[in-house]
């Protein structure tokens, strides 16, 4: 009966491991971050290498991009959720908080520490395979505004995408249908589509194809965030708002 089931998220973000520690969830979302940053630089990097042609060079990162986020999502979604993002650990905290295997305020510093220091370690690994400067400040200004806009409409897409997958009991789907969006994303957007603050601040260690002016971080960020929100806004409005199950 419809009864039995609570208008909540059906399934987490994060899977509940039960005695699992925490420090694996963490290590998780560092390894994840990491290894997203590292192909979505290196991609870039050896699509520069490889053509002049910026048209094939998107097409040489976006398609890395699209395979190895969709299995970094199947390998470790059942240890940490495969947020990788904190946009997603912070939507996933507030619309889950005070409910069954919610994230505690501990695990989202956790989360966001590691996913940051994550993707830092990704684009410096990228720059060390390429025979690159380990850091070397990004100089590829990104602070035009229709690039500003194109984040927020990546990052509200993007949670729309995971959070409604989730209302529907569908995150089984999230491989294959948030590495599809991420790919679309990188086309239909005018920023290329980073939704993800955490990457976004990884790439400005790497003066590469993929990396972004430590000026242009902060816009970035801000739109970033406010995609989340967005993002939640029109979970609520598709899909209805939560029922409060708390006990």
């Amino acid at each position: 009966m419809d009864e039995a089931r609570p208008t909540d998220l059906a399934e987490p973000l994060v899977a509940d491991l039960g005695p699992d520690p925490l420090f694996r969830k963490v290590a998780a979302e560092l390894v994840g971050t990491a290894a997203l940053v590292a192909v979505v630089v290196g991609s870039g990097i050896q699509a520069t290498e490889l053509t002049r042609d910026v048209g094939l060079q998107l097409l040489a990162n976006s398609t890395a991009t699209v395979f190895g986020l969709g299995v970094l999502i199947l390998l470790l979604g059942p240890v940490s959720g495969a947020h990788f993002n904190p946009v997603v650990t912070l939507a996933d905290w507030w619309t889950r908080r005070g409910r069954q295997n919610h994230l505690l305020a501990r695990e989202v510093a956790a989360y966001l520490i590691a996913q940051t220091a994550g993707a830092i370690g990704g684009a410096v690994l990228a720059d060390a395979m390429f025979g690159k400067a380990l850091v070397q400040w990004s100089s590829h200004d990104r602070s035009a505004g229709h690039l500003l806009i194109g984040e927020v409409v990546a990052t509200a897409g993007l949670v729309l995408l995971i959070f409604g997958l989730a209302k529907k009991d569908q995150l089984r789907f999230a491989p294959v249908a948030v590495a599809s969006y991420i790919g679309a994303a990188y086309w239909f957007t005018s920023s290329t589509s980073f939704a993800n603050p955490a990457v976004a601040i990884g790439r400005t260690f790497t003066d590469t194809f993929a990396g972004i002016k430590p000026s242009s971080l902060p816009g970035f960020i801000g739109m970033e965030l406010i995609g989340g929100i967005v993002g939640l806004a029109l979970v609520a409005l598709v899909f209805g708002r939560d029922r409060d199950t708390r006990a």
